[in-house]
């Protein structure tokens, strides 16, 4: 993947993840539009920067995806990088019945909503030249996190698709798979404030390191997310989850206190 003269599209671009990319970026010479649901926060994270650009997106809304998509190539034609980086997270309780509302918006945004925007732009980034996607799982594709496990179960499918995807688009557009571990962001609540993350700079730090690399890795994966990628082939998988339903538990009544 280029690292410089791209457009490229982020979307969750208002804050987190999402922002710190597509400051990086816009600091390597991209040309980036940021897309999400939040005009004020799009705007906030493009201010004082030219040719970082907001539109809005609702990726749970099939409608409002095809429609974002024409928007999005009547202003940026030239747009050769999707990055999938939306998504919420939710507390769930398994034990008990519950409304299922959080799992269904969940599923819609996380996983429904790249597959939705992938589908809308294929054609356009399989005809473009250095045409890259990239879709941002999470350490929790691969050990699931029991209170948060609807968010880890669209994870795990997401990084599922993408594998196919590559395979579909081998020699056509290049296909990233980047799996974040904890990072500080206000993705649930308290956790930018979580010890023990890794803070959002770091973490942006490291990730653009490894989009430099020769060749451009498949699975971008920061040191601290690797225990998580490895844990069934490393034969440690119970002990991982076992120690991750641990560490959550505690990182959270820190905060809560």
């Amino acid at each position: 993947m280029k690292t410089s003269g791209n457009t490229i599209l982020i979307t969750g671009g208002g804050s987190g993840i999402g922002a710190a990319l597509a400051h990086r970026f816009h600091d390597a010479g991209n040309t980036v539009i940021v897309a999400g649901r939040r005009r004020e926060a799009l705007e906030a994270a493009c201010e004082g920067r030219p040719n970082l650009h907001a539109l809005t997106l609702d990726v749970e809304s099939a409608d409002g995806v095809a429609d974002f998509a024409s928007r999005l190539l009547a202003a940026h034609p030239n747009v050769n990088v999707l990055v999938n980086n939306a998504g919420i997270m939710r507390f769930e309780a398994l034990d008990t019945k519950r409304d299922l509302a959080d799992a269904e918006a969940t599923i819609a945004t996380n996983l429904l909503g790249p597959i939705r925007l992938i589908d809308a732009l294929i054609e356009h980034l399989a005809a473009t030249p250095d045409s890259a996607i990239v879709n941002v799982t999470s350490g929790l594709a691969f050990v699931p996190l029991v209170t948060t496990p609807t968010y880890s179960a669209t994870k795990a499918a997401l990084h599922s698709y993408t594998v196919a995807l590559r395979a579909a688009l081998e020699g056509r557009v290049e296909v990233i798979e980047l799996a974040p571990p904890g990072v500080q962001t206000d993705l649930t609540p308290g956790q930018a404030q979580r010890p023990h993350y890794q803070p959002l700079e770091a973490f942006a730090d490291e990730v653009m390191a490894l989009l430099g690399g020769t060749p451009t890795p498949r699975e971008v994966l920061v040191e601290r997310v690797r225990a998580f990628r490895n844990a069934e082939r490393n034969g440690n998988f119970d002990e991982t989850l076992s120690q991750l339903t641990s560490f959550a538990k505690a990182e959270r009544e820190a905060v809560e206190g």
